[in-house]
């Protein structure tokens, strides 16, 4: 090897391009967040070819002195921190500067700024990593950055970007991502010069929601629940999709912590976990969140493009997101208005049934036994009441006319349920009720497999853990780290019904598990919790295990399709449906009911045509 020696500048920055610029949309991502850090209300990105021949971004912001214009584009040269302490509290989407001399390290770069208050603006360019003097240049206040030829002093990262089309599909993705975490600001997206996004400023929390619509779609706004929630220093904001709105891949999901977009393990254990209940096999959820803390809190500076971040107080995070989203996607019962944690809970006014409180593991497979469902009045009342609320709900509807829109409060004003009263059932699979926007349909199968599953799980909580002594420990052969979580994590181990101890530097020894997982894989299940202790300090296995098992009961347990109800049973279904967590879906993730309104029955028949 040679002696030791300084790198060349242009090396260095090169090397840390390739740190920083992994395509195109790594250029956007750190021209589009000096913009915002700018202050700026107005952002326009032209891109042509994908990014590889030109990117283009222009902002109204604070702009640069011309002094500054060389700083600028100097290696780790910046106006956003200055000593440790800025550090430690960085505010800013970017902060150690490294940003703009990468770029123009390998690209024909430009940079046009007029500050506020200056008489002109100037100009500076870069070509090949050597920036030439600044010239004076015409520009309105703000910053105009050209990116051109992007990697042509680099052939081989070149021949790594991908098609056109692939490319500006990172970028399109990247602005809409930045473009839901600062609506306050203007973004104009345009691509070979044509227009391709425009996306206008909100003012209020419904040009917010409008926003989220036109970057997502109206569907995925119509389809989640709003989230609202603060404690401990912390705050979560934004909108979670139903589980019934599941996606194939997880491409709509955004988390941004203070206004910058990431991917964090936690954050995602602590979602995945929130919907572990309720999203089918395979699907992934569809969220929008914002999380907001002290910057002291959370070091942004552990990735070079800043797409991770590491919490101070890890365990309190991942509590809080789950326990908010689990809260919220409880809250959905069937029926309820879809308003996240804000909302009040639909009052049933049903006492709820304490079918499984007295034996919650008995169940029967052989016969078709009754619903089991409590209700406030006699099941042989049921027949006068569906009368009377027939003719009541003809009169409301041909009062208020289209009621698709007509909020919670209207109906209980009424004395319509929001899930409304049963007319018949079809092929006794579905039950057919009319509430106050027009037909409910009802899969009774899977309504009343999560109205037993919820009651098991209630009877489980109210029982406690119950363990049982294995006749043989069983002796498992773990790590010398697995083995010191274990002896430190006694107590936690204790409280999921275990009874794990120590044996030697590298194995443990089983000699109590909970009852509920007798003839499950004990050893598999073990390893699965010492690996969430040692990596979250915390863990669900032995929750969802229980869980499982509970599931596959209330299948067992519930109605059967081909099984013929009566008006009173079936408006008894619907009346637990309302009064039941998470009864939107089913144990495993399918719909339990729809809703069909009136102006959409009317196009099926032509109506009004």
């Amino acid at each position: 090897m040679s002696r030791i020696h300084s790198l060349p500048t242009e090396l260095v920055n090169q090397i840390a391009a390739g740190e920083v610029i992994e395509r195109p949309a790594s250029v956007v991502k750190e021209l589009v967040e000096n913009s915002l850090d700018a202050g700026a209300r107005r952002i326009e990105i032209d891109i042509e070819q994908g990014g590889a021949r030109l990117i283009r971004v222009r902002d109204d912001g604070g702009g640069i002195v011309a002094e500054d214009l060389p700083l600028a584009i100097a290696a780790h040269a910046t106006s956003k921190i200055a000593s440790f302490d800025d550090l430690e509290h960085v505010g800013t989407l970017g902060f150690r500067g490294e940003a703009l001399p990468s770029i123009a390290s390998v690209s024909r770069f430009a940079l046009t700024s007029r500050a506020r208050e200056a008489d002109a603006a100037w100009r500076i360019e870069v070509d090949g990593g050597k920036p030439r003097a600044r010239v004076p240049a015409q520009h309105p206040q703000g910053t105009n950055v050209e990116v051109r030829d992007l990697f042509y002093n680099l052939p081989a990262r070149r021949k790594f970007l991908r098609a056109e089309r692939t490319e500006f599909g990172h970028i399109d993705e990247l602005v809409k991502s930045i473009a839901l975490a600062r609506t306050s600001a203007e973004f104009r997206l345009s691509h070979n010069g044509k227009p391709v996004r425009l996306l206008k400023p909100a003012r209020d929390d419904s040009d917010h929601a409008q926003r989220v619509a036109d970057v997502l779609g109206e569907e995925f706004l119509a389809s989640s629940l709003r989230v609202e929630h603060a404690a401990a220093g912390l705050r979560l904001s934004g909108w979670v999709g139903l589980p019934t709105a599941s996606r194939a891949q997880a491409d709509q999901q955004y988390f941004h912590v203070n206004g910058r977009l990431v991917r964090d393990r936690l954050v995602a254990h602590a979602v995945r976990q929130a919907y572990a209940d309720v999203l089918f096999h395979g699907r992934h959820s569809a969220f929008v969140l914002f999380l907001e803390l002290d910057p002291a809190l959370v070091d942004v500076n552990v990735h070079p493009a800043k797409h991770e971040v590491r919490f101070r107080e890890g365990r309190l995070v991942h509590d809080f997101l789950y326990r908010t989203l689990d809260d919220a996607l409880s809250g959905a019962r069937a029926g309820a208005p879809r308003q996240g944690l804000s909302s009040n809970a639909v009052d049933a006014a049903l006492p709820p049934s304490a079918t499984f409180a007295s034996a919650p593991y008995v169940y029967a497979t052989q016969r078709q036994a009754g619903l089991g469902l409590g209700v406030r009045e006699p099941l042989a009342d049921y027949a006068a009441l569906f009368g009377e609320a027939r003719a009541s709900l003809s009169a409301f509807a041909g009062e208020q006319g289209s009621t698709a829109g007509a909020p919670a409060n209207d109906r209980d004003a009424h004395g319509i349920p929001p899930l409304g009263f049963a007319l018949a059932q079809l092929h006794g699979i579905y039950v057919l009720a009319e509430n106050a926007h027009g037909l409910v349909l009802v899969d009774m199968h899977a309504a009343h497999e999560r109205i037993t599953y919820e009651k098991l799980k209630t009877a489980q909580d109210g029982e406690g853990i119950r363990s049982q002594l294995l006749l043989v420990p069983l002796t498992l052969a773990i790590s010398e780290r697995e083995a010191a979580v274990v002896e430190e994590q006694g107590e936690a181990f204790a409280a999921l019904g275990f009874d794990v101890v120590r044996s030697g530097p590298q194995s443990v020894a089983v000699r109590r598990i909970p009852v509920l997982l007798d003839g499950a894989d004990v050893a598999q299940l073990v390893r699965d919790v010492i690996a969430d202790l040692t990596v979250h300090g915390e863990t669900r296995r032995i929750e969802e295990s229980a869980n499982e098992l509970l599931g596959t009961m209330a299948c067992h347990g519930s109605v059967r399709a081909n099984r013929h109800l009566t008006v009173p049973e079936m408006n008894a279904l619907l009346r637990e449906m309302e009064a039941t967590e998470r009864s939107g879906q089913c144990n495993h993730g399918r719909p339990t009911w729809v809703q069909l309104a009136i102006p959409e029955l009317d196009r099926l028949f032509l109506r009004g045509r």
